[in-house]
């Protein structure tokens, strides 16, 4: 029906960089990355208020598991009017910083550059996502070689590099930070080819984001720290891919995926988030999976890959202050620092004794900001 309502026939076409995988010759209702705009345009778009609701809840969900601020990967015209709406009623309780969903959003929003620090620090543009290849799972994500459970197919480009050398160079001329999604090796390494080559442009401190950086050809990994760039990772990506992973890259290719603790030693940053509403927004579930390389089942027992893992104070670090430094905030926020913001939360458990696995069942108590409670979670009676 879906199809239907959207004109979508056995004779659609997708749009480059998409997919649309056919059983029979007919659409199979699977639209890979830029094929889902056939069917996109006819969802019609939320109401302002239906936005403004769901910006309350998210804020009610986030404070209860310790989650002081966020950053917003794909931020539209509509989000951002919502932001400020919930800004001008005094009911913004996170802060976001906000990351512009591609060029055109970004110039619509910031206009001639990104925003300062709006409602006491609890809003900000600070720059552009930009995505250039898809996912793994869908075999989107770019590959030097081909999937090894489909020969012949390497993954789809989502723009040229020279594409994306255009639109990077296009926000970092105005001042905007540039955050590209990148999965598959291919991906990341074309991005940072780019990155290598605009650093001669636009010197001085860009801080680029790779965002994912899951698959990583080994001989590529000391360039990110090179170019000064931060692998933007969601650690709990590797318990919930890893049988897939191994299917589609096969034994030989899994030295550079999810290789957190390789690019930390390549001298890269690494900041830790959540890739919310891909997985959850509970930072603890990613943490646990940080140091265990496990499952919430403890699987594979030691660790997946377990030279990846990293210790309870690296992981840590990469949650607070390097997602902090990550978005040129590391002097507001990040730490329990005098000068700063007192953007903290209380636990029961001492992350740094208890058992790793548990980590992810931790339950927060409250959540400070700005040095007031603004999550505390009720006693049962």
């Amino acid at each position: 029906a879906a199809m239907k309502a959207a004109g979508i026939t056995a004779e659609s076409k997708a749009p480059s960089g998409g997919l649309i995988e056919k059983i029979g010759g007919k659409p199979s209702g699977i639209f890979v990355d830029n094929a889902q705009e056939l069917f996109a345009r006819s969802i019609p778009e939320p109401r302002p208020v239906e936005d403004d609701l769901a910006l309350m809840k998210a804020q009610e969900i986030l404070l209860s598991q310790g989650v002081t601020t966020i950053a917003d990967m794909g931020t539209t015209m509509p989000h951002w009017q919502s932001f400020r709406r919930a800004g001008d009623k005094q009911q913004l309780k996170i802060r976001i910083i906000s990351y512009a969903a591609d060029t055109a959003n970004m110039v619509a929003i910031g206009g001639p550059g990104p925003s300062p620090w709006l409602y006491d620090d609890r809003l900000k543009l600070a720059g552009v996502k930009l995505v250039l290849d898809g996912a793994l799972g869908s075999r989107g994500a770019l590959l030097k070689e081909d999937y090894s459970d489909m020969p012949g197919e390497k993954g789809l480009a989502l723009m040229s590099s020279s594409q994306l050398k255009n639109k990077m160079s296009r926000a970092a001329m105005d001042g905007f930070q540039v955050a590209v999604h990148a999965i598959g090796d291919e991906a990341n390494a074309e991005l940072l080819s780019a990155i290598d080559e605009l650093r001669y442009t636009f010197k001085g401190d860009q801080r680029w984001r790779i965002e994912h950086a899951q698959i990583l050809d080994p001989v590529d990994l000391p360039m990110i720290a090179k170019a000064g760039a931060i692998a933007s990772v969601q650690p709990v990506h590797q318990t919930s891919d890893r049988l897939m992973a191994e299917a589609r890259l096969g034994p030989d290719r899994l030295a550079g995926a999810y290789a957190w603790n390789s690019i930390r030693e390549s001298g890269a940053r690494l900041a830790f988030g959540s890739d919310v509403p891909v997985e959850s927004s509970n930072p603890f579930p990613g943490l646990a999976a940080a140091i265990t390389r496990e499952d919430a089942n403890g699987q594979p027992f030691g660790g997946w890959l377990p030279e990846q893992r990293l210790t309870r104070e690296q992981a840590w670090q990469a949650y607070t202050i390097g997602g902090a430094y990550a978005a040129f905030a590391e002097d507001r926020i990040g730490s329990l620092t005098k000068g700063k913001r007192a953007d903290f939360l209380i636990i029961e458990e001492d992350i740094m004794l208890i058992e790793p696995g548990a980590i992810r069942d931790i339950v927060v108590e409250q959540t400070w900001l700005g040095g007031r409670p603004v999550f505390v979670r009720k006693v049962e009676q």
